[in-house]
């Protein structure tokens, strides 16, 4: 009786351990088919467009007018240079466009009143003294058909109404070319001049211009090179800080995430240091990184083999990322 009891007992317990054991690889084998891949979390920093404001010109810096950190409109004057040798070139072109204008204006007009009054009063001299050459040869041919006087005569009066002809012609000619102007050439010439004389002018005021450094964008200060009084090169950047509005995150990943990444897909970036606010944000591009210095991600998980590539993440709306600070860290989920 009593082993008919234990006999039924140790069958009902090796009964239930095989229906647990079933139960357990069972759980097993489910667990892992329906085992979901982890999602892709990639740290990154936050970036913005930087920009950097230089001189045209050489001088000393003579005043400052912005600090570092201040944010500044589009055309705000920065930096004043002191160029004292443009104030001097000015005033030399001033002098030669004065001198060029008078040129111009001397080829135009020709000759001064004074200058027509005595050409005119020269034509009306040989004028006379053609008429009355010509009179007296008139008389001498009547004579001369009479044979009343020689020919010898006859021919030095000819010669005078000659000699008076060729200059009252000569100073008629003077006469018409002083009341005219100048050459047609003349005149070229003295406007290309006048023309020079306000080219650099202009070149003068252009450069008097460049003494002030203007903000080229709306930004922020972020560093100022020189001190007052110092000299600054052409070329040499002054005043150099971010563009208001070009907020963007960087992210590098491995290749072997790529595909859980598209242009244009839209994502949630978090900002651990504002505590945890998040920004909508788009892809914009995804390009291949050829140096580890570009790396944007803290301890980025690649293998050796694998290329790494920078993702760029552009706010929605920029307003939300108007007061993000510069290269502090964002972290983006990918699904």
């Amino acid at each position: 009786m009593i082993k008919h009891i234990l006999g039924q007992d140790f069958n009902y317990t090796k009964t239930k351990m095989k229906e647990i054991g079933l139960l357990l690889v069972f759980l097993f084998i489910t667990g892992c088919g329906n085992k979901k891949e982890p999602n892709l979390i990639v740290e990154g920093k936050i970036e913005k467009q930087h920009t950097f404001v230089s001189s045209k010109i050489s001088g000393k810096i003579e005043k400052i007018l912005v600090e570092e950190g201040q944010e500044v409109k589009k055309g705000d004057t920065l930096i004043i240079i002191s160029v004292p040798e443009v104030e001097a070139k000015k005033i030399q072109t001033q002098g030669a466009f004065i001198a060029a204008e008078a040129q111009y204006d001397m080829a135009k007009k020709g000759a001064t009143n004074e200058q027509i009054t005595q050409l005119k009063a020269k034509v009306s001299g040989f004028k006379e003294q053609l008429d009355f050459a010509e009179k007296s040869l008139n008389r001498l041919k009547n004579l001369l058909k009479d044979s009343l006087v020689p020919q010898q005569k006859y021919d030095e009066v000819f010669a005078k109404y000659q000699a008076a002809k060729t200059q009252y012609i000569a100073a008629v000619a003077q006469f018409d070319e002083a009341s005219s102007g100048a050459r047609k050439e003349q005149q070229t010439m003295a406007l290309g001049q006048q023309k020079r004389a306000i080219g650099a002018m202009r070149e003068v005021e252009v450069a008097a211009s460049e003494r002030f450094i203007k903000a080229p964008e709306d930004m922020s200060v972020e560093t100022l090179t020189l001190k007052v009084g110092e000299l600054a090169l052409a070329g040499y950047s002054l005043v150099s800080g971010f563009i208001e509005g070009s907020s963007y995150f960087r992210f590098t990943i491995a290749e072997n995430n790529l595909g859980k990444i598209r242009k244009g897909q839209e994502v949630n970036v978090k900002i651990p240091y504002d505590k945890g606010r998040v920004v909508k944000s788009k892809v914009v591009s995804i390009k291949p990184l050829g140096a580890y210095a570009n790396i944007a991600s803290a301890y980025p998980d690649f293998e050796q083999n694998q290329s790494l590539f920078e993702i760029k993440v552009v706010p929605v709306n920029q307003k939300n990322a108007e007061n993000l600070l510069v290269k502090s860290t964002a972290v983006i989920e990918f699904n």
